[in-house]
């Protein structure tokens, strides 16, 4: 008896991407994808349209972000299963779509064979991690819970600016930026900006696209 064809839609939002997935799934009957997306909101109307089995998306997409269509998703009616492919590797952003809802996380260098057994797993209901990212996870520090304004301090300190051009290029007074630049450090643990700026990109919590 043949297995449950399962029905599958790609959020990616590059081209060669998404071939390079469909030639991964050409050589397996029981997969079939039946939308593909090239933006998050695209995604959400197709997941709403076709109701597949299992969602596959990348994180960095246009329109809206992946980590918000995963949390829209798992918010439907009928719940996605979602796997994120992603060349984010950090352990923020690993922790950050299992948190929202995705039940498996791959980055780009996974296998053929290892995404088509994540789908399989996610299609019964089954969390699929590989080692790397359980590693990852292992090695997470407790979350960094910055304000909004934090946030766009960081972003500027791994930018490399100081804090005058931090306090110009945000509209705020230079001694307030030397608070938010200390309780930043003092959050992330870190013992200077440049400490602070590995730890951010090691994480996720700062991307350079």
């Amino acid at each position: 008896m043949n297995a449950k064809q399962i029905r599958v839609l790609l959020i990616e939002d590059h081209f060669l991407a998404r071939m390079a997935l469909q030639s991964v799934f050409a050589g397996h009957a029981q997969i079939r994808v039946v939308g593909e997306a090239v933006d998050g909101e695209q995604g959400i109307e197709l997941y709403r349209t076709l109701k597949p089995d299992v969602v596959v998306l990348d994180l960095r997409l246009p329109r809206v972000s992946g980590f918000d269509v995963i949390v829209t998703l798992r918010k439907m009616a009928n719940p996605a299963r979602i796997v994120v492919l992603s060349n984010y590797h950090g352990s923020e952003d690993i922790y950050r779509a299992v948190r929202s809802g995705a039940m498996a996380y791959l980055t780009k260098d996974a296998s053929g064979e290892e995404l088509i057994n994540a789908i399989q797993n996610v299609s019964r209901d089954l969390r699929y991690l590989p080692r790397v990212a359980l590693d990852r996870l292992a090695e997470r520090t407790p979350v960094v819970e910055l304000t909004p304004r934090e946030s766009e301090v960081l972003v500027c300190i791994t930018q490399g600016r100081s804090n005058r051009e931090i306090a110009e290029q945000l509209g705020i007074a230079e001694k307030t930026v030397r608070i938010h630049v200390s309780s930043v450090l003092d959050k992330m643990g870190a013992r200077d900006r440049t400490q602070a700026t590995i730890y951010a990109l090691q994480r996720g919590l700062v991307h350079f696209d």
